[in-house]
């Protein structure tokens, strides 16, 4: 059993430090990567959190989504679904579960799907052809194993993503490793998400990078205080992650139109996400989260909009942990995040 286990943890730490060894080209933002949804957080807590959270631990099944390693004895038989509604009738869909064997050790399947609804269809001419269809999903397995102080996590799954019946798939790996502090309710989480590869590109186009996102967390609840913080960094990989409209130009005192120039601060700020937690009891949490990175790119030229900013609740009642969360996308639209999760039988 020591050497099956010591094996094990080898294969964990071999496959983390191959995907953080990962080409940065893969990680380009701004629309250049492929099957962006990958990016979506399919979840009310994730969504809470800012967007995403390698760290934050709890009984969520739909947390595997945000790190592997978060998978815990916590979340053993419980089914978790969720639901989003986006705008323009954008919905996402997602299932997971969890449990524990006594030999391979805690495991977690999700699925998610995206439906964009239908689209019209029109010819060169403008001419109605009807509708199309344009969905994605993913189908994942997720395993982990502790060993101390620290878990370590890997998912892999499949990702399919189809435009009026042109379908391009790829090979998807999310692997990660958590810190839990043994006396103190502090963990540090790092992750690589959508390290892989795009197996079948869509018809007539090129072969791209998914959206790979190394990210690293920590959240701590202080003694005695009924909040829980959360700080995460992100894109790792890939320092310079600002998009400046070039369209976007000022007047200086003498009337030249100037272009806008990148700040230090303001891309130091985009690799950040914060959230908190009021932790009013075990079953009832108030929670919000900023994302500087959303609120930059999705903000209008004139306002904000509330762009970045998320807001929501945990309710447990008999059995049943009810999470909700309104993220503000911009002016002009929000996210509303619904997840229900549910004990299915008793853990090992």
């Amino acid at each position: 059993m020591k050497h099956c286990s010591a094996r094990r943890l080898a294969g964990f730490a071999v496959g983390l430090t191959g995907l953080l060894g990962a080409r940065p080209a893969a990680a380009q933002l701004g629309g250049r990567s492929v099957m962006p949804f990958l990016d979506l957080p399919p979840s009310a807590q994730l969504a809470a959190w800012g967007g995403m959270s390698p760290s934050a631990r709890s009984s969520d099944p739909t947390m595997l989504f945000g790190n592997p390693a978060l998978l815990n004895a916590d979340m053993d038989h419980r089914l978790a679904l969720s639901y989003v509604g986006y705008v323009a009738d954008i919905k996402q869909s997602t299932a997971a579960y969890v449990f524990n064997t006594a030999k391979a050790g805690r495991f977690g399947v999700a699925l998610t799907y995206v439906n964009y609804a239908d689209l019209p269809s029109n010819d060169a001419a403008g001419n109605s052809l009807g509708t199309f269809v344009v969905n994605e999903y993913t189908a994942g397995v997720s395993d982990s194993y502790t060993r101390g102080k620290f878990t370590f996590g890997l998912t892999t799954k499949l990702a399919v993503s189809s435009i009026a019946g042109n379908r391009s798939l790829a090979g998807v790996a999310d692997a990660g490793v958590l810190f839990k502090h043994p006396t103190q309710d502090f963990t540090v989480g790092l992750v690589a998400r959508n390290v892989g590869y795009q197996f079948r590109p869509y018809d007539a186009t090129a072969r791209g990078p998914l959206p790979l996102d190394v990210q690293l967390g920590a959240t701590v609840k202080p003694e005695h205080m009924p909040v829980r913080f959360s700080l995460t960094a992100h894109h790792l990989q890939q320092w310079d992650i600002q998009y400046l409209d070039p369209r976007a130009t000022t007047l200086d005192a003498n009337g030249a139109a100037q272009a806008p120039t990148k700040s230090f601060g303001d891309n130091l700020a985009r690799h950040f996400t914060v959230g908190a937690a009021l932790v009013l009891s075990e079953n009832i949490q108030l929670r919000v989260g900023y994302n500087h990175l959303q609120r930059r790119e999705l903000r209008l030229d004139n306002t904000g909009g509330g762009a970045g900013l998320s807001f929501g609740a945990m309710v447990a009642i008999s059995g049943f942990q009810l999470d909700y969360t309104y993220a503000t996308l911009q002016a002009s639209g929000a996210s509303n995040y619904f997840t229900l999760a549910r004990a299915l039988g008793k853990k090992n």
